[in-house]
């Protein structure tokens, strides 16, 4: 295994990771944004006002977005175990 062979995996995975986390991220963002602007627009500062909403869209943007999630994952390490025998000579 050379060095660009090991900069080529680790930008795979890095691709991967970034693919995976930033529209879960992006959510979260988005909706703590959203809850900020309300707040200050309505002057309340509950701190449980901006705990809840952001879970709740995060835990359903992962729910919803599993199945591509796991694909992506799966592909991912298949084509890592593909490479072992070009590694092993």
């Amino acid at each position: 295994m050379n060095q660009d062979f090991a900069v080529q995996i680790l930008t795979q995975g890095i691709i991967t990771l970034f693919m995976v986390s930033l529209p879960i991220v992006g959510v979260g963002l988005i909706v703590g944004f959203m809850v900020s602007l309300f707040q200050a627009v309505t002057q309340i500062q509950e701190q449980t006002l901006t705990f809840v909403p952001k879970v709740i869209a995060v835990l359903a943007m992962v729910a919803l977005m599993s199945p591509w999630i796991i694909s992506l994952l799966v592909d991912f390490t298949t084509s890592l175990w593909s490479m072992i025998p070009a590694l092993v000579r």
